[in-house]
């Protein structure tokens, strides 16, 4: 007999809550400018803003963990949802920069939250990750393995980055947001579509690891801007017609796009390619430029709680990431 447990046709996973964390410090594009130009390297406000839109992004101190981040964001989230983290009996966190090694950033997580006993796991699938890890806990709850979820996108990017790399140090950020989820009986996530293509790796990586106590290859983010920019734009209009399709909603039902925020001309001409809107796109990236898996939580966040988004609306929430990874989720809020 198989041990596989059927997806559920009475019951759907909804998002209850969702709560987000910035480290303290904010960086201006002027004060990192001055800083690279200290070091000999030439930038400015402008040239940032021009090719990214980023106009800040907050910074952690060294001391600061994922786990640190991704427990204020959760703490957060279960007061918007009235959940106790008692009540939790699953928690999944995307991270590309865990604690450790090993134990998992989840693990550490559920110890600091007291959800003792509630399984505990991390997704790596870089920028993409949130809306793996949204997938994974709403297949978990549709399956009847979970009735209570807590779903975290957590990044201390700034660990990784090249800082004498002015085509990647100006990109991103560090942060987390987080969502639970309930079981419902009426519609909540709706679609999910998953999809990568580890043959375009070398695109955006950073290929690197700790053996026999040694850091072995290059640690640091790399990425070729370019391909980067044409394989995202085509990939994350294919996913949202095809998690569209899934679902049996028109494109022109969804309410709000909340893309990957990377860099707004992606943003845009993916919209453009899609048909939506500007005025449905929610765009936080100018505020803390590329969190990686912390990004699609945090501008659902923040867009929660400005009011943009109401319950009842369709929500189209998509990743794109080294890997090379992509998905979405549709969800009715």
């Amino acid at each position: 007999m198989s041990s596989t447990a059927p997806i559920r046709k009475d019951v759907w996973s909804r998002i209850a809550g969702s709560g987000s964390f910035l480290p303290e410090r904010v960086v201006s594009n002027d004060e990192l400018a001055a800083e690279l130009a200290s070091r000999g390297i030439e930038t400015s406000h402008q040239w940032i803003m021009d090719r990214t839109g980023i106009a800040q992004r907050h910074l952690a101190d060294r001391d600061t963990t994922s786990s640190q981040l991704a427990v204020e964001a959760a703490r957060r989230a279960l007061a918007d949802a009235g959940v106790e983290a008692s009540e939790l009996d699953l928690i999944v966190v995307a991270t590309s920069t865990p604690d450790f090694v090993f134990p998992s950033t989840a693990c550490l997580v559920q110890a600091q939250l007291g959800a003792r006993g509630a399984a505990a796991f991390d997704v790596q699938a870089v920028c993409s990750g949130f809306v793996y890890a949204l997938a994974t806990a709403d297949s978990f709850m549709r399956a009847g393995r979970s009735s209570c979820a807590l779903v975290i996108g957590a990044e201390v990017f700034s660990r990784l980055l090249d800082w004498n790399d002015r085509g990647t140090c100006v990109l991103f950020g560090d942060g987390a947001g987080a969502v639970v989820l309930k079981p419902s009986a009426e519609p909540g996530i709706l679609a999910a579509k998953l999809h990568a293509d580890g043959s375009q790796t070398g695109i955006l990586c950073a290929a690197g690891n700790i053996a026999y106590g040694e850091i072995v290859g290059d640690p640091l983010l790399r990425m070729e801007g370019q391909a980067v920019f044409k394989q995202a734009v085509h990939v994350l209009e294919d996913v949202a017609r095809e998690t569209c399709d899934e679902a049996g909603v028109a494109l022109s039902e969804v309410d709000w796009l909340i893309p990957h925020q990377a860099n707004v001309r992606i943003i845009n001409a993916t919209a453009r390619k899609l048909g939506i809107p500007a005025e449905r796109v929610v765009i936080t990236v100018d505020r803390h430029a590329n969190t990686s898996a912390a990004s699609v939580p945090l501008a659902l966040d923040a867009a929660r709680r400005d009011g943009r988004i109401r319950p009842g609306q369709l929500v189209m929430m998509q990743g794109v990431g080294g890997g090379f990874t992509w998905g979405a989720v549709l969800a009715r809020m």
